[in-house]
Parts: C-alpha cells; sequence; structure tokens
C-alpha cells in the first residue's frame, strides 16, 4: 500500500461525523436479479453512497434467505455473514449452503463506514439457479422429421406443442436451447426480448441454455408452445463465407417447460415425440446474406391453442452429448432505433435511404400493396465517390432481405428473424410507390452491455472519433467481439479483441461479456496450449495448425488481466490461469533454450503504413521482434498473476523466465545505442511500452521514436503499435507529439476518416482514399474497432482517469489530466464498480480548474501537473484547510495530492511557457 494512503486512512478515521450511507446497485456475478444461474459460490458486489467526504466501508453483513419473508423476519436465513470488518464491496463470494438447481434465494447488505456509521439495509436483490446436472434435463432432443437441403439455407422450421395445465399456477420456467437460433413463443406471445438465443459459444465443448419466467404468459387450461429455428451460426455460412454447416446440418430443439400450481403439484412438458414440425414464411434465412420473408406463407395462430396442425409434419428424437452451460455473458437485445436523415435516388437511379449511422442490426419497414410484391432491402456502409451504392467491400456476404406482401390492406411490418448487418445506408427495390421516413427504421442491435464511460473535449473532431469508438464496439460486441459485422467474415478475432480490450472496458461493462468469451477460448485452445485466431474457432477445420500468432493468442493472457485490473475480478485469473499458462509454456517449447520465439506465423504489426515508393515500401517491423516481444508480455502479465494467486513457484519461474526473455530480446534486436532492428515506430513502442530495453537505453530508445514521428509527421503503426504510441511518447516526454497525431487530420491519422464523415472506426487508415477512391476490397471493413483502441489514452491522460494495477478495479484511482494541443477542457466519467469517477479540466485565463469525483470506499491519488502548493485552492479553500486533501509530494513539475471519496474542486495558476 502507498505510504500516503496509509496517512489518509487514519486521518479519515478521525472524528465521527454525522453522514448519511445507503447501498444500491446489489449485483450477482455482474448481473441484477440473474435467472438461471450455474455458479455454485456466486459471488455479490454492491456500491455505497453518501454525501461526505473521505468515506471508507469498514464493515459489512450480507444475509441470504430463501424467501423474502424470512429475510425481513430475520430468521431461518441461509446465510448470514454477520458483521464482517472489511472494506470489500465487489466479489464477495456466497458462502451458504451449497446451491441447488432451481433455487432462488433472496439478499440483502449492510454496511458500516470509518466513520462509525451503519447504513440501512439495502433493497432485497435475487438470484436463482439453473439446472446444475445432466439428470434434471427430462426433455429430448428434437429435429424436423422432413428432410433438408445441405448445401443452402433452408425455410426456418417451426415446432409446436398444445397442453393442458390443470390448476391454479404459482410459477413456471422454460430452460431451452437449440442447435442453430431459436425463438420461442407461449399463446402468441414472445417468451423474451432476447435475440439470437441460444447464443454462440464453442458449440461442441459449451452450449448455452437460457431460463425464463413464464409465468405470466400461460393460463388454466390449454396452452400452446412454439418455436422458430433459424440456422445461425450453427449451420449457415461461417469462415469468410467458404462453408455451411459448420457445428452440423440438423436444427434442433431441447425444451422443458416446468410448471408448479398453487397446491404445490410440479407439471414437466418437453420435447419429446409428442412435438410437430413445418414451415412458414422464413424461406431463408443466414447471417451473412439476410433473411427471405413470405407473409403469403404465414401461419396465423400456430403457437396458439385451437390451431389446426394436421398437416404437420412428426418429429423425430436426436441424441447429443450433454454440454450445456448457463450464460455467463449478457444476450443481445434490440436496444435503440434510428430515423432516416434522408431518402435519396443516387445518380445511378437506386433509391437509398441513409440512416446517418454506420450501425449493427437490420431494417424494419411498415409498407401496404398488392399481394406477391416483393420488397428488398440491401445494406452497405458507404457510396462511392458517385454517391451510387457500394458493395464489393461485402465480399460475398449478401446482406440482402427480401420481403413478399401478403396484401393486408391495413399494411404490413416486416423485420428479419435470424440475421443481422452492418450498415449505413439501404438500398430499396420493388417498394409499392414511394417510402417516408416514418416506414422504415434501423434498429439497433448488440449484446447488452451497460455503457460506463464517457468522454468529451473541446475540439469536435476528437468528441467525433469518441462516438465513432464507442459505435464501433456496439456494432461489434455481438455475442462475441467480432473483427466486423458486415462482410462475409464477423468473427471472433482474438488480436482485435486483445488491443482493444482496455477501451473497451472504459466505455461499457463487459466484464461478463469477456467471461463468457474466454471461456470459449479456454475450451478451444489446442491440446499444446497454441490459441486459434478466432474464437469461437471455426477456423481450423480448414487450418488444423492454425493458431499461435503473436498478438493474437496473446489475447488468452492480456484479455482476463485486463478485466481483472479493471474489475478487480481475481476470479477470472483463476478460471483462466491454466489457458495463461498453457499459451506462454506454449511459447517457451518453441523458442527452445535460446529463449527467441520465431517459430510460428504471426500476422505481425497488421495493416501498417504502407506506401508505393520503391525505396520505403512501408513501416515493416520484423515478426521475429513482435513475437519475442509479445513472448515477453505475456510472461510478464503471468508471473504477476502466479503471484495473485498465491502460485509462487509458478511465479519465480515465469519471473526468471522473463529475465531471460528480456536478454534474448536485446541481444537479438537492439543495437548498444538503443537502436531497435526494423527501427520503426511499432518496434520502438513494444520495446519500449512492454519493459524489454535496460534502464539506460530507454530515453535513447524514446529519442529515436520521437524523431520518427518528427520526420514522417504521422503515425506509421498497424494493429499492434498504434495501441501504445501515445502511451509511450507521453511517458518518455514527447507529450506534444501524442497531441500531434492524435489531432492531425490528413492521412494516415485517427482523425482523417472523420474529415471522411466515418461514424465507426475504419479497418484501414485510407478506407476512402484522398482521391475518393476505395483501399482493396478484400479487406475494407468501415467498422472494425481496432484503432479505435486509442480511447484508453483519450480517457487516462486527456481527461486523467486511470487506475493502480496493485488495487485493481478502481479501488485506488489515478487522477492524472495531461492538457495539450491547444484543447481547453476535457472530461471523462467512468461508472465503476463502486461508482461513478469523474475528471473534469477546462483551461480559462490563464487558470486550471479541475473538478475530479471518487466513489464512496475509494481513494485517489491526484497529480496536479504545473502546480504548486501554496498556489493551488480546493474549493476556494486553501490546501491546508481543505478538507480530507493530503500533499503527498512536490516536485518543480507536479504536486501531488492524496484524497478519499467525494467531489473536489481544484483550481491553480498555469505556468507560462517560459517558466518551464
Amino acid at each position: 500500500m502507498h505510504s500516503w494512503i496509509k496517512i489518509l486512512l487514519v486521518a479519515m478515521t478521525s472524528g465521527l461525523a454525522s453522514s448519511d450511507i445507503a447501498v444500491y446497485d446489489l449485483r450477482c456475478e455482474y448481473k441484477v436479479n440473474p435467472l438461471g444461474i450455474d455458479r455454485s459460490c456466486p459471488r455479490l458486489s454492491w456500491k455505497i453512497k453518501s454525501s461526505d467526504r473521505n468515506v471508507l466501508q469498514s464493515a459489512y453483513q450480507i444475509q441470504v434467505a430463501s424467501s423474502i419473508e424470512d429475510l425481513a423476519a430475520d430468521k431461518g436465513l441461509l446465510w448470514d455473514t454477520g458483521k464482517v470488518e472489511s472494506d470489500r464491496s465487489i466479489h464477495v463470494p456466497y458462502a451458504g449452503p451449497g446451491p441447488v438447481s432451481r433455487q432462488r434465494v433472496y439478499w440483502r447488505v449492510r454496511v458500516w463506514d470509518n466513520k462509525g456509521n451503519c447504513s440501512d439495509w439495502s433493497q432485497v436483490a435475487w438470484w436463482e439457479m439453473g439446472l446444475l446436472s445432466a439428470s434434471d434435463w427430462k426433455a429430448n432432443w428434437i429435429e424436423p422429421g422432413y428432410s433438408e437441403q445441405t448445401d443452402r439455407s433452408n425455410p426456418a422450421p417451426m415446432l409446436r406443442r398444445d397442453f393442458v395445465l390443470a390448476g391454479s399456477l404459482k410459477t413456471s420456467r422454460l430452460y431451452i436451447t437449440s442447435h442453430g437460433l431459436y425463438q420461442a413463443y407461449i399463446n402468441g406471445q414472445p417468451v423474451t426480448e432476447d435475440l439470437f438465443t441460444p447464443g454462440w459459444t464453442s458449440y461442441r465443448k459449451r452450449l448455452q441454455y437460457q431460463t425464463y419466467d413464464v409465468t405470466g404468459l400461460l393460463r388454466p387450461g390449454r396452452n400452446t408452445i412454439g418455436v422458430i429455428l433459424g440456422d445461425g451460426w450453427f449451420r449457415g455460412r461461417l469462415m469468410g463465407g467458404k462453408g455451411r454447416n459448420h457445428y452440423g446440418d440438423r436444427l434442433g430443439l431441447l425444451a422443458q417447460l416446468e410448471v408448479t400450481y398453487q397446491d404445490g403439484r410440479v407439471d414437466c412438458l418437453s420435447t419429446d415425440r409428442t412435438w410437430k414440425a413445418s414451415t412458414g414464411p422464413i424461406l431463408a434465412s443466414d447471417i451473412y446474406d439476410g433473411e427471405v420473408y413470405d407473409a403469403r406463407l404465414c401461419r396465423p395462430g400456430w403457437c396458439e391453442p385451437d390451431y389446426n396442425d394436421a398437416d404437420w409434419t412428426p418429429v423425430r428424437l436426436a441424441n447429443y452429448i450433454a454440454n450445456l452451460v448457463a450464460p455467463l455473458g449478457p444476450a443481445v437485445r434490440r436496444i435503440e432505433e434510428l430515423r432516416p436523415v434522408k431518402i435519396f435516388t443516387t445518380p445511378a437511379g437506386q433509391l437509398v435511404a441513409d440512416l446517418g449511422q454506420n450501425m449493427v442490426g437490420w431494417t424494419r419497414i411498415r409498407v401496404r400493396g398488392p399481394a406477391g410484391t416483393k420488397v428488398t432491402l440491401r445494406h452497405f456502409e458507404v457510396l462511392d465517390k458517385k454517391g451510387n451504392v457500394y458493395t464489393e467491400n461485402l465480399r460475398s456476404a449478401k446482406q440482402t432481405d427480401t420481403f413478399v406482401l401478403s396484401g393486408d390492406p391495413n399494411g404490413e411490418v416486416f423485420e428479419p428473424h435470424f440475421t443481422y448487418h452492418g450498415f449505413r445506408y439501404v438500398q430499396i427495390e420493388g417498394w409499392p410507390g414511394q417510402p417516408s421516413a416514418n416506414d422504415i427504421t434501423g434498429v439497433v442491435i448488440h449484446s447488452d452491455i451497460r455503457p460506463t464511460g464517457a468522454f468529451e473535449c473541446s475540439d469536435p473532431l476528437v468528441n467525433q472519433l469518441q462516438h465513432n469508438i464507442q459505435w464501433g464496439q456496439k456494432g461489434n460486441f455481438l455475442e462475441v467481439p467480432t473483427d466486423c459485422p458486415q462482410r462475409d467474415e464477423r468473427l471472433g478475432w482474438t488480436g482485435d479483441a486483445q488491443v482493444f480490450a482496455r477501451t473497451a472496458c472504459f466505455n461499457a461493462d463487459v466484464a461478463a461479456f469477456y467471461t463468457k468469451w474466454l471461456a470459449d477460448l479456454a475450451a478451444d485452445q489446442k491440446p499444446n496450449g497454441s490459441v486459434p485466431h478466432v474464437i469461437p474457432d471455426v477456423l481450423s477445420k480448414d487450418q488444423p495448425t492454425g493458431g499461435g500468432a503473436a498478438g493474437w493468442a496473446d489475447a488468452a493472457v492480456i484479455v482476463p488481466w485486463t478485466v481483472y485490473i479493471c474489475y478487480g475480478d481475481k476470479g477470472i485469473l483463476e478460471s483462466q490461469y491454466a489457458s495463461m499458462k498453457a499459451w506462454v509454456d506454449y511459447m517457451a517449447r518453441r523458442a527452445g533454450p535460446s529463449l527467441l520465439w520465431k517459430n510460428d506465423y504471426t500476422f505481425g504489426d497488421w495493416l501498417a503504413y504502407a506506401t508505393n515508393r520503391s525505396d520505403y515500401p512501408g513501416a515493416t517491423t520484423d515478426k521475429d521482434l513482435i513475437c519475442q516481444g509479445y513472448f515477453a508480455r505475456s510472461t510478464d502479465i503471468l508471473q504477476h498473476t502466479a503471484k495473485i494467486l498465491g502460485k509462487d513457484q509458478d511465479a519465480k519461474y515465469y519471473a526468471k523466465l522473463l529475465e531471460g526473455i528480456r536478454s534474448a530480446f536485446q541481444r537479438e534486436f537492439v543495437s548498444l545505442n538503443a537502436r531497435v532492428a526494423s527501427n520503426t515506430q511499432t518496434a520502438y513502442c513494444l520495446a519500449l511500452g512492454f519493459g524489454l530495453l535496460p534502464p539506460g537505453q530507454r530515453q535513447q530508445a524514446a529519442s529515436r521514436l520521437a524523431a520518427d514521428v518528427r520526420q514522417f509527421g504521422h503515425l506509421t503503426t498497424g494493429f499492434l503499435g498504434t495501441p501504445l504510441i501515445c502511451q509511450v511518447l507521453t511517458e518518455y516526454g514527447y507529450l506534444d507529439l501524442a497531441y500531434m497525431l492524435l489531432l492531425r487530420k490528413d492521412y494516415p491519422s485517427w482523425l482523417y476518416p472523420v474529415t471522411r464523415g466515418a461514424t465507426t472506426i475504419w479497418e484501414r487508415w485510407d478506407g476512402i482514399r484522398p482521391d475518393g477512391s476505395f483501399q482493396d476490397p478484400g479487406m475494407n471493413s468501415f467498422n472494425h474497432y481496432a484503432y479505435g483502441a486509442i480511447g484508453h489514452w483519450l480517457y487516462s491522460t486527456v481527461a486523467g482517469i486511470d487506475l493502480d494495477p496493485e488495487r485493481p478495479g478502481y479501488k485506488h484511482i489515478i487522477i492524472r489530466p495531461r492538457p495539450g494541443g491547444g484543447l481547453t477542457y476535457a472530461k471523462a466519467s467512468l461508472e465503476s464498480m463502486y461508482g461513478r469517477i469523474e475528471s473534469a479540466w477546462r483551461i480559462d485565463g490563464g487558470q486550471m480548474h479541475l473538478e475530479v469525483v471518487i466513489p464512496p470506499n475509494t481513494t485517489a491519488t491526484i497529480n496536479l501537473l504545473g502546480a504548486e502548493p501554496k498556489d493551488i485552492t480546493e474549493s476556494g479553500k486553501g490546501l491546508s484547510e481543505a478538507e480530507g486533501v493530503n500533499v503527498v509530494r512536490q516536485d518543480p513539475s507536479q504536486t501531488i495530492i492524496g484524497v478519499g471519496s467525494g467531489t473536489y474542486h481544484f483550481r491553480y495558476p498555469l505556468p507560462h511557457p517560459s517558466d518551464d
């Protein structure tokens, strides 16, 4: 613990001022009242609210009961911690009796603070277990009993069953999963708002099932359950459009409806031979290609009682391995809706609606016309330089929905069921008459990750860049962290995920999202420890030895570490440790006694700056250097992880291994005067950012990096160097160059796409060239979040919110804004596990104003650059008079202050340039 924190804690506990504290935002495994979990010891978290400064939790008490009544009466409790002297308020493991299937428990918490106050009990929260044993499943897998084609998308199967409930209902749960995607209905009503269930996982090893409370959909007497199945990732096109049926060529359903009556009786209705199957209006559905829907083939009332299913086909039973797991991450849902900003005709005569934002989802239309009218919606990202439809960069993905009207005189509404598109524009063909903006809606979907971070500054182009980063994340966080959402790819590329992880964790609550994806990474990791290029792994079928690429496979180590430091989640390190260790051990074996890892394929610094000049083809960084750099980076993280988990022998082993890897890097790639091989910006970024150089060479190497940036006047980095460059420049005293790179508007730069009208991050620096032409259509996504990794620097350096890895999860917060680049203000906020953090600065009349918000149960170090203690005021008072403000250190360049929770307003004169 920092020495100043110990001093601050003593100061914070002196005096017993009255205070109102409250507990709120109770979560279980990151979720609010989760239904159907399978964690045996779920972890509980809460936040504290107080209007006072310097509030720390000193103790807590958790109570858990099987009913709200028992909890209120404080009797018959399953678990009562009593008063536990601890400041821990996140990830507290339940330690009561072992859970049983279907069990719902209720919990509450109260806390004491460091000033002697005790909160009231929190509001009651709950969690409910799913089916914890294979023997809990009474259902059978069923498939449609009719034959299908295996080389194309078939009409979507519809399955149904009528049943009778004899008595008054108390509760009912539907446990359900499928091969392919499903949409479930009871008595004509959808069971859930979740989309693309059961989600995308490594299906052969981990297939998610969902649990739904359907009590309100059922009634005594006759009822009907119906389910539509779609190809989805299970048997739709995947792998860059190379083939279908990756996981199987038959769709299937497993469902179990359990009903508890008021008198205690229990009925179980399961998938079995009594179900029937048919097809309907969905003639084809494919994630890449879109959906064909013929409304003339609708079956009104098909999932309601009294429907005549005499012409439906019996189902057949199937036998599949038991690999079911409860969901760890959030479901995909409709999040928001957009209306066209313009409907126009292109120079080529194409009718196009512009949604104004490159988004992910689909188009919902309201249309009226004669039966048999075919309306086609073709989705795409950009117009060509003549203003016409451009789809070449979609490769083989059609991204087209076709709706055949039934002729309903009242009009019809269409939206697809089992597909999604990446698009800003929609080409409309066959519309009867002229559509209006009210007829067309862009439905934005993604995994339901809660927004947590915000950033704004005085430069509108940088604000648009932040907008683009956030929308790029939303569009590509759909079940897995995809590379792109529009072309025939949309895979969980590991390299993209790891470079963007820190930015992602600021923008949204992605802990559960990554936890789910990392479980699939561990499941798909090869026996030798190598990590596939994409997760879930759908490439190894064509590339049996594929994987193990530096900077990509390191996601196995870097992403869990990022979740740990951002959310304080030690559990993710415990669950992923074997996977992390296997990857580092793989590199060590491949490197051999030399400890130089250079024997595997790697993508290198993907899409780095390139030219057509014969004397300078581009900034190509030696792939062996990149391999060695990431070998060191992952080993460094692993030795820290081992130490945190109490694996002391492992920690010593990997610390020693790291020393050898660094020495090998220095021998192989670094000259005596700190010239790093390849002499590229990325080479220096890796060497400095990953701590690979001896202390005596670091500043000299940094000056070489700075000289290269000055020479070019722009960055030359690709996917692996870009996340590091501004961070490294700032750390070594070149903040001006970091701001120059951020604010540059010409190609290549972050703001160049913004000046071209981008609303998401591009895959390439020059997806649209300055002359209006396009880059190689084979790889030219306009929604590709990797270069958005600059977001971390915006939040941590420009606005100044950072974390302390020694006290992870923002338990100890670093506030260190670094104004520059002519910006006059910047602000950011983050809803952390402990509550809201804010840092907002502005420069006015030569004065620096900094407002900081620190949540209860945390502390912070605030760096006031260019400030002297005698010139600083806090809320109008000198530092010696300000409540809870402690000067930790002062040197000629800054004053460092320690504070506890609360809101602080600092002001001090900025030094004149001549004073520097």
